[in-house]
């Protein structure tokens, strides 16, 4: 449990007593709303705050600063608890026990690589992201999802959920035709398709192709570009799939559109909407009555020529999705598939799912700069920076920094000059060497027979710099479950880079090694607790934890 579970679990339990007793009356058959805990603006209103008492008040039907007395009266203060008190209108204010706060360093080493994972979880979750149609290399504007998908997935174990990753392509729709008719067109040297895809991976498309595939297509001229753009496509997965491995993103499930079809999922929704009488047909074709779901006109499923829309292949997805036992899909997609969202969701409503257990989760836009000029890109033009372009020219970590260190939902103006630059300037390099440097640290001292000593880290860790470093090694619980309530992944980043900056003002103030044994003994304990936690973070990002720059 973390210290803000821990502490709030306290409050509820004072809480519950207060009404069990008579102090506070609740009507019978009211839930009570969750406790709410803050870090208060002004750290002379104490450590911790909580408006629990203000929640309380419209049921409790009394004054906020009695509700919060009775609560204070009934709190049952825990170990990490020195002190609690009410202000106005109704805040519970508590303060940390310093001396408790100094002796976590021991059990923060105790736990080692499992420090930070929480037990919040229990849920099977399928994340499908990136899920960029195989009709050329993955290139940075779809790849976010890749850094946010991985590291939502990450944060999700971390919180306890069972998360399978997922990948989703189109082998099935017209991009997959036109790929195909503009590697025949290559091919035989005439003028690309209208919607052709240009660039030079389409020349190797072409130098590649099989014989025995360009003489399908030749015989069968009505299908060439499926025929053509199937195999095209499939081997341009498979370069996205080396360039998400390179990137250290893995993937349990390789769906293919044209499966949720051979195996009958898409007849499978059609026919349990059918049933709920939430499809009819008219002009030929067959359309679900979205508008009953609040949407602003219905949706056509099957097209009047009888071809399915690309909307029956998602609500087959979701039915098979949940067959397979997923407590909750995630999907991240990007920001232009924001009309989709509620069709999808509204086709889960009417086909018997809890739409709240279908989460769409669309990425922001991507602009790279140099030299404070955006770089243009256009996958159909061929003008785009690829994944691997930007891996070799900035490097896995700092990608997965920049990537993952701002809400999915804001945009990024990712500066690759900044991101290659071996400075405090540059976040990720900010981190990671105050990683290296806690591990210096521990070397030198060792080399001097100096070890880390957790006995007398509550009796002597009393520094204003000590005391604020191991309170944020107290938050990482914290901000891992907070990341993963909010199926968010900027919370991680954020956390490290403060706990960095709180390393840096404790070796600052506070010599580790000095002539007093005991004290450098505790300090050193300190500081493989900070590089411990610093590991541990990293690696929820997937970024490496150098042991020396």
């Amino acid at each position: 449990m973390s210290l803000r579970s821990d502490i709030a679990a306290s409050i509820a339990a004072a809480r519950d007593r207060a009404v069990a007793s008579g102090t506070l009356s609740v009507p019978d058959g009211i839930e009570l709303p969750p406790v709410g805990l803050e870090r208060p603006a002004n750290p002379d209103h104490g450590d911790w705050a909580s408006n629990v008492a203000m929640q309380l008040a419209p049921v409790a039907r009394q004054a906020p600063m009695r509700i919060a007395d009775a609560i204070r009266e009934h709190f049952e203060a825990p170990p990490s608890i020195a002190d609690v008190s009410v202000a106005p209108p109704g805040f519970l204010n508590l303060r940390v026990d310093p001396v408790w706060v100094a002796g976590q360093v021991g059990p923060i080493l105790d736990a080692g690589a499992a420090y930070g994972r929480v037990s919040a979880g229990g849920r099977r979750i399928n994340v499908e992201f990136v899920s960029a149609n195989p009709t050329g290399p993955l290139h940075v504007g779809n790849a976010r999802g890749a850094f946010v998908g991985d590291v939502l997935s990450r944060v999700l174990e971390a919180a306890g959920h069972e998360v399978t990753r997922e990948y989703y392509f189109n082998d099935f729709g017209t991009q997959v035709v036109n790929l195909g008719l503009s590697v025949i067109a290559r091919r035989q040297g005439t003028e690309l398709p209208e919607d052709g895809y240009r660039g030079a991976y389409v020349d190797d498309l072409a130098a590649e192709l099989p014989a025995d595939v360009l003489a399908e297509s030749e015989a069968t001229p009505v299908d060439a570009g499926m025929i053509v753009g199937r195999w095209a496509s499939e081997r341009v997965r498979a370069g996205i799939e080396a360039s998400l491995a390179h990137l250290g993103v893995r993937f349990d499930v390789w769906k293919d559109e044209g499966s949720l079809h051979r195996d009958g999922w898409v007849e499978r929704a059609v026919t349990r909407l059918r049933d709920a009488d939430h499809v009819y047909e008219s002009d030929g074709a067959t359309w679900f009555r979205s508008t009953t779901f609040g949407d602003d006109k219905d949706r056509v499923i099957i097209r009047s020529n009888g071809k399915p829309t690309y909307f029956a292949s998602d609500i087959g997805y979701v039915t098979e999705k949940f067959d397979r036992g997923f407590d909750e899909l995630i999907y991240i997609w990007g920001a232009d598939h924001h009309g989709t969202v509620a069709r999808v969701r509204n086709a889960a409503a009417a086909m018997g799912y809890d739409a709240e257990l279908v989460r769409m989760l669309l990425i922001a836009w991507v602009r790279f700069v140099r030299d404070g000029v955006e770089i243009p890109m256009s996958k159909r033009s061929g003008e785009f920076i690829t994944l691997d372009d930007v891996l070799a020219e900035v490097g896995v970590d700092a990608a997965r920094w920049f990537f993952s260190s701002r809400a999915f939902t804001t945009g990024i103006d990712f500066d690759l000059e900044l991101a290659k630059k071996q400075s405090n300037e540059n976040p990720v390099y900010y981190v990671q060497y105050a990683h290296a440097r806690a591990s210096s640290i521990l070397r030198h001292a060792s080399e001097a027979d100096a070890r880390p000593d957790v006995s007398r880290t509550g009796e002597l860790l009393s520094h204003p710099s000590e005391l604020a470093l191991i309170g944020h090694l107290l938050d990482f619980p914290d901000a891992v479950a907070i990341a993963a309530e909010r199926r968010e992944t900027h919370e991680v980043p954020r956390y490290v880079y403060e706990l960095a900056s709180a390393f840096s003002a404790f070796y600052r103030d506070c010599k580790v090694l000095s002539e007093d044994a005991a004290l450098s003994s505790a300090r050193l304990a300190l500081v493989d607790a900070t590089r411990s936690v610093l590991a541990n973070g990293l690696d929820l990002l997937g970024i490496s934890a150098p042991e020396s720059m």
